[in-house]
């Protein structure tokens, strides 16, 4: 089954970087998006907030991010839990939109 997510926006909460049991880092946080999307022929604004966690080199770019920075992630959609329902938004690529004037920093996992 698909699940593939790709989103733009800004980080608007970071929480410090931790660690698994095994090692790895993880980063987690919240992404705001603002766009303006066609729905049924008609213009529709469009704002959401979501969670967002990003591990192993993921977490460390995500680290890097700064609040209220601007970029572009792709990953997939996971709950938060197993009592939660809540979509969290696995990062698996970031891509920085902000000081492109010397072409964009993407970060790909894998």
């Amino acid at each position: 089954m698909l699940n593939s997510v790709a989103l733009s926006g800004s980080l608007v909460e970071r929480k410090s970087l931790r660690y698994t049991p095994a090692g790895v880092p993880v980063s987690e946080g919240r992404m705001q998006h603002r766009s303006s999307q066609i729905e049924a022929g008609a213009e529709r604004l469009v704002e959401i907030e979501i969670a967002v966690v990003a591990v192993g080199e993921a977490a460390r770019w995500l680290q890097a991010a700064p609040l209220g920075g601007m970029f572009s992630v792709t990953g997939f959609l996971s709950a938060k839990g197993r009592n939660s329902k809540m979509p969290v938004l696995h990062v698996s690529s970031i891509e920085f939109l902000e000081g492109k004037e010397n072409g964009p920093i993407l970060q790909e996992e894998g």
